[in-house]
């Protein structure tokens, strides 16, 4: 039985509990301290950690960063207010890892490169590697701002209360704050400071999840059976909520089988393949096959990770609607879904366990942040930086030059990215979208230009510079116009058919940009050696 004070919904965050958070940020200011003496000595070292990072440690990076503060907040959100559909979303990730391995990975460690973006120099000239770099870094900014403004809700509610933390400005001030320490700690030791971060970060976010699973479970009195039989009975419409596969074909649903199979293995592919966050990590590898190795166990090991928090979301729905079974009393859930794993924590864990809760989502949405910038800035020195002072000098940058800019451009990419974190705020109230959802279908603006021209560049001997640049500008601006404010926005489209259409889920409308671009991308003539060097050479 739970005490008084933690049945009654008290928000108090105790000394024990600020004492864990310290101890979780002092940890990072140790390792942190750490990297910093072991200086960066080329850009090589800087972006890609010499490329001699163990495969376990960028396995367990990988899988850090895909679950964020979305997975924290998002998972249990999903579970408790549907089912476990979500989880099936890993059949499209495994096919999308072993395509990655096979086809992606092998590609990337013969171009040579901190930027995957050089492939596409090789195949189309140094005009298609520009704008695929400059689409990344938009869309990785719509992307890794939504993880950020995830992980500032958290934040926001340890440093402000519950009350005020679910408030515009005190998000704000969360999302400054998360910002200040991220581009602190990415700025010791670059990539290999982000890996190692990252493996810290990731146990203690399963840690707090399994304890977090332990204490809600022993509340539970009631039989096992009993337990099962109101999930399997207590969905909407008398649904189980322990449903692991939707075999509908609704297109508005997010994860249906068909959604799952094709929507997200490109969302893997997009993810894993054209994506220079996650596709730096398996660079940092000693050769394409400790590479190739690291992203299929990663995302083999993000499935019991996600079961976890799924699992964690069920729980909750027990606690709160049905605490018939429980020995807790005067359980009341929060107004808003979204916050119900932050409302549990904060009002019904015990002290301390609270402290490690909270460390987690801290946790969860630093290593969103960290590896984010630390992507953009190799990928924007590499792609965009580097070319144009090279062309404008007789001799080339000094290795310790373009460390210099790219801690520059960590500090200006963590500031971008904390910007758009705050618009998100305002964004996800318009989209309406679960936590989870909404994350998932940002990442996929840039993704459905890059996935068309990647296709084309490996698979294909079509294409051409002019055509990689329309392919990604149409895949951009199909994932724009068909989002569901651009419809609330323009009064005259309005009819229930166009209505219909702008609901359908993210994943159709990734696989229809995916196949748009695909199709202007090899709709470019092939072109020869010497006409890809030409602007170069002018």
């Amino acid at each position: 039985m739970l005490t008084t004070a933690q049945s009654s919904g008290t928000t108090g965050f105790g000394l024990i509990d600020l004492a864990v958070v310290a101890g979780y940020f002092l940890l990072l200011a140790v390792t942190g301290a750490l990297f910093s003496r072991q200086s960066a000595k080329n850009s090589r070292d800087y972006f890609l950690g010499s490329r001699s990072m163990p495969s376990w440690a960028v396995t367990i990076s990988i899988v850090a960063t895909s679950l964020s503060a979305v997975t924290f907040i998002g998972a249990p959100e999903q579970a408790y207010k549907g089912d476990l559909t979500y989880l099936a979303t890993n059949i499209g990730m495994v096919l999308a890892a072993f395509v990655i391995a096979m086809v992606f990975i092998p590609a990337f460690y013969r171009s040579g490169s901190a930027s995957i973006y050089e492939l596409l120099e090789e195949r189309f000239g140094p005009a298609a590697r520009k704008s695929a770099s400059i689409t990344f870094l938009i869309g990785r900014v719509l992307a890794s701002g939504a993880r950020v403004y995830a992980g500032a809700i958290p934040a926001a509610i340890v440093l402000f209360g519950f009350e005020r933390g679910n408030q515009p400005q005190y998000l704000m001030g969360a999302i400054a704050v998360l910002a200040i320490v991220g581009i602190v700690y990415t700025l010791a030791g670059g990539i290999k400071s982000v890996i190692w971060s990252d493996v810290i970060q990731f146990a203690i976010l399963i840690g707090a999840a399994i304890c977090a699973i332990v204490v809600i479970a022993s509340t539970i009195n009631s039989p096992l059976d009993t337990v099962l039989h109101e999930l399997k009975t207590g969905a909407n419409n008398g649904q189980s909520k322990l449903t692991l596969i939707d075999l509908s074909f609704d297109w508005q649903a997010p994860f249906t089988l068909p959604a799952c199979m094709i929507g997200f293995t490109l969302l893997g592919i997009g993810s894993y393949g054209t994506d220079q966050d996650l596709a730096q990590r398996m660079l940092t590898c000693k050769d394409a096959k400790q590479g190739a190795r690291s992203v299929i166990v990663g995302i083999l090991l993000g499935i019991p990770s996600v079961t976890i928090f799924l699992t964690l979301g069920l729980l909750l729905w027990v606690l709160y609607q049905r605490p018939e079974h429980t020995s807790v009393e005067n359980t009341v859930p929060p107004e808003e879904s979204m916050t119900i794993f932050l409302h549990y924590i904060l009002t019904q864990i015990p002290p301390g366990v609270r402290g490690l809760m909270m460390a987690g989502l801290f946790a969860a949405g630093l290593s969103s942040l960290n590896s984010a910038i630390n992507a953009m800035s190799a990928a924007f020195i590499s792609d965009l930086y580097k070319p144009m002072m090279n062309r404008r000098r007789s001799a080339p940058l000094s290795e310790q030059h373009l460390v210099r800019v790219g801690r520059i451009g960590v500090i200006a990419w963590g500031i971008v990215l904390a910007v758009f974190a705050c618009v998100c705020i305002y964004w996800k109230q318009m989209n309406g979208d679960t936590l989870i959802v909404f994350a998932l279908s940002v990442m996929s603006f840039a993704y459905a230009g890059l996935i068309g021209v990647f296709f084309c560049a490996l698979l294909t001997k079509r294409g051409s510079s002019a055509s990689v640049i329309a392919a990604l500008i149409v895949g951009f601006v199909w994932m724009f116009i068909t989002q569901r404010f651009i419809y609330d926005a323009v009064p005259m489209i309005h009819s229930p058919r166009i209505e219909y259409f702008y609901g359908i889920n993210f994943t159709w409308k990734l696989t229809i940009g995916v196949l748009l671009s695909t199709s202007v991308c090899a709709a470019g003539s092939r072109q020869s050696k010497a006409s890809i060097a030409a602007p170069d050479a002018a």
